[in-house]
């Protein structure tokens, strides 16, 4: 299994500010440009709608119709689709990632921090579980824009091979998110995606892309600025030798996580 091989495809785009139906027409486009063998295509944070702090804005009914559109998506292109959206469930809002695959699976993983400098954590209702998906050989962690700046949610106990942060990060704070994304990867000892978008939403804030693919050393195997898809192909041989070479994991600290 070591020598299986994971092909990426992020999509670095600008959003339409709470046009579902615009953005998922926008992605359907996009995704005819994706070649044969693509195994996985990562959308940023709230890709239907931006970084909306009023998602009542929008029809609750269209959170349904954009994972049916994903499973749609998924199976005619034979891939997995993963991205959050602006969800309604039980009576809250949570910023919730699906991560969509082409034989109808469906895992999810609700963000865990809120990001209170612009009001989430009072619109949107923190997540409190991990996932850690099985998919075509590899372990995916995948989380959401500001748990990056929290090591400690993404630890690695070696459970995972890559670890996939979705954002809607600003262009003023952009050295953080690139320092940090280096740093998740070295510090893990695994691959580290993160998929940002780019261009303005509706309350004037800027975003620079910057989305990028490291390995477990640090090195940037991808990166972009401007709207494109960016295309990597993962190793797992990568990982497991580098983790058999250095074996830094096993020299981690022990403790247990606290809701």
């Amino acid at each position: 299994m070591d020598n299986v091989e994971l092909n990426i495809a992020l999509v670095q785009t600008p959003l339409i500010w709470e046009s579902p139906k615009e953005n998922r027409a926008k992605f359907s486009k996009k995704l005819k440009e994706l070649p044969q063998n693509t195994d996985l295509v990562i959308l940023p944070e709230m890709f239907i709608t931006g970084f909306t702090m009023t998602p009542d804005n929008v029809d609750r009914e269209e959170g349904q119709k954009t994972i049916d559109w994903m499973l749609k998506e998924a199976k005619t292109y034979d891939t997995a689709i993963m991205g959050s959206i602006p969800f309604y469930d039980s009576g809250d809002f949570y910023n919730r990632l699906f991560f969509v695959e082409a034989n109808g699976t469906v895992s999810q993983y609700d963000k865990r921090h809120t990001f209170t400098l612009a009001g989430e954590d009072k619109v949107y209702t923190s997540g409190t579980e991990r996932l850690i998906m099985g998919y075509k050989g590899f372990r995916i962690y995948p989380l959401i824009c500001y748990d990056l700046r929290f090591p400690v949610w993404a630890r690695n106990n070696d459970d995972y091979d890559v670890l996939v942060y979705v954002a809607n990060w600003p262009k003023p704070r952009i050295l953080a998110w690139d320092t940090l994304l280096k740093a998740r990867a070295i510090e893990n000892m695994s691959y580290c995606v993160g998929v940002n978008r780019c261009g303005f939403d509706n309350a004037g804030y800027e975003y620079s892309g910057h989305s990028a693919v490291y390995d477990c050393l640090g090195e940037q195997i991808v990166y972009a600025e401007t709207e494109t898809i960016l295309y990597a192909t993962l190793n797992k041989n990568h990982v497991s030798k580098s983790r058999g070479k250095l074996k830094f994991l096993q020299d981690r600290d022990g403790f247990t996580l606290k809701s």
